[in-house]
């Protein structure tokens, strides 16, 4: 129960954007292995559409954001203005 505690505090090393994608893209892929599964079995999954929109937005915009931040790291000195 510690680590999960540790995910939520302001001073840790986790991505918490990497870790909400990831935990939306594994819904998304067991509702698609139960919409497979209830197909093959001769049943209709209805699958409402707006909300598995919204996880891929919420996958694509996770990831997004987590790989921008990666490839486009900016200077930890706050900007100031030069004296001329």
């Amino acid at each position: 129960m510690g680590k999960i505690t540790e995910i939520f505090k302001d001073g840790n090393d986790y991505n918490e954007k990497s870790i909400v994608g990831f935990l939306a893209f594994f819904v998304m892929v067991i509702v698609m292995l139960a919409d497979v599964i209830t197909g093959w079995t001769g049943a209709d999954l209805v699958i409402n559409e707006a909300i598995y929109n919204s996880f891929v937005m919420v996958v694509l915009g996770s990831f997004g954001i987590s790989g921008l931040e990666k490839y486009a790291k900016r200077d930890k000195k706050p900007f100031t203005k030069s004296k001329k």
